[in-house]
């Protein structure tokens, strides 16, 4: 099992720097279990009034964790650049740790379509299979085969932009950077307008998949980063940033409007990031590394690419997809695929995500050193973001 790592000794300030960053892996789970809550409420697994009206208080603003993994994508990636390493080992990394895993699901994907005598677009599949879905703004074709693989296609251009963009980063005045992660929650903010300018069907498109527009959250990530690298970051500590989060997090879902919660959040977690990657470097007490987190934060990625799959499955073989189940079998059910869901997200990261990760990935250019397998996972669990809660939520295609 790998944690969030990294490989520089010291920061630029000259503070001592854990090579590793642990605290953030256990913040992927947090955001995971958020999303499978969101999802779990948005597929109608509770039939009761009221219990569904719980899951929905509770787990409202779980679509928002694709900006958390987005801007940690962007923050971990910086922080473990390695000094002379080559862009073509660092694009090989980054597609050994994604796109064994999402191969594999986008097969099981195709052969429960097949099972269910569901349409299949050709075209949509081969963008889905080949990670290009997201540039395709037709309904039906950026959430295609196994949906949540579209921020995957985000990723993917991300990673393609970072080893090019990261010169220029280095060189960076601190103004700059800061002016980029005060300026992203006023973009994300700016989308709201701004989506009026595009054609009616594709708005939310160009809002949530986009992935020139949700770039903005990875170089948000990347922005903090550099500044924590040059001891730059002015933020609180772990304990006042998570209850920042929570306090941001129950306001938003109370009493702000949809339009606003996006970039309110945003920022909230920025900061949780940059104070759970400083309570590492300082070696101050943190529960996120302790050891059940850090392994829920390692099947984290699997358990995304497998929930939804997961619980749709199995409520079309039940008969249950569209009604729920009734009473307490609902909380029941839901609390059942949880379980299920990890036991298979730990099966796919060991026998898959890693020994892949072993085979595909560079080794490291030092002799005899250990394959890049451990390379720090800036590939978070894509979370599939659905529409705001005045919104009808999208489906969940096969």
């Amino acid at each position: 099992m790998t944690s969030t790592t990294v490989d520089r000794p010291t920061t630029t300030s000259g503070r001592g720097a854990t090579s590793r960053l642990p605290s953030l892996t256990g913040l992927r789970w947090i955001a995971a279990l958020l999303v499978f809550g969101f999802h779990a409420g948005t597929m109608r697994i509770v039939a009761e009034p009221d219990h569904q009206a719980v899951m929905g208080k509770v787990f409202t603003l779980g679509l928002s964790g694709v900006q958390f993994f987005f801007i940690l994508s962007g923050f971990v990636l910086v922080w473990s650049a390695r000094p002379g390493d080559s862009r073509w080992r660092f694009w090989r990394r980054r597609f050994a740790k994604i796109y064994p895993n999402h191969v594999l699901m986008w097969a099981l994907a195709m052969l429960a379509a097949f099972w269910f005598a569901d349409p299949i677009n050709p075209v949509a599949a081969l963008e889905n299979l080949f990670l290009l879905q997201a540039w395709d703004p037709r309904p039906g074709y950026f959430y295609s085969v196994n949906n949540v693989s579209w921020s995957l296609s985000c990723e993917m251009f991300f990673y393609l932009c970072l080893p090019l963009a990261l010169p220029l980063v280095r060189r960076a005045r601190p103004w700059l950077l800061w002016a980029v992660v005060i300026a992203v929650p006023l973009l994300i903010l700016a989308l709201w307008p701004a989506q009026t300018l595009v054609p009616e069907q594709y708005r939310w498109w160009f809002a949530q998949v986009f992935p020139l527009v949700r770039s903005l959250e990875f170089w948000m990530g990347v922005a903090a980063a550099e500044l924590m690298l040059r001891g730059r970051w002015r933020g609180p500590r772990l304990p006042v940033a998570s209850l920042i989060f929570v306090a941001t997090w129950v306001v938003a879902s109370q009493w702000i409007r949809a339009e606003l919660w996006a970039a309110i959040l945003s920022a909230a977690y920025v900061v949780l990031i940059a104070a759970a990657a400083d309570a590492d470097v300082r070696g101050s007490r943190s529960p996120l590394r302790s050891r059940p987190m850090l392994w829920l934060g390692e099947v984290s990625f699997a358990f995304y690419l497998v929930h939804v799959f997961v619980i749709m499955t199995i409520l079309r073989v039940t008969g249950d997809w569209g009604t729920g189940f009734p009473g307490w079998w609902g909380p029941v059910a839901v609390v059942g695929f949880l379980l299920l869901t990890l036991a298979l997200a730990g099966l796919l990261h060991r026998y898959v995500e890693q020994p892949m990760m072993r085979r595909l990935a560079p080794r490291r250019a030092a002799s005899g050193g250990p394959p890049d397998a451990t390379a720090p996972d800036g590939s978070p669990p894509a979370v599939t973001p659905s529409p705001p809660p005045q919104r009808k939520p999208e489906g969940v295609a096969t």
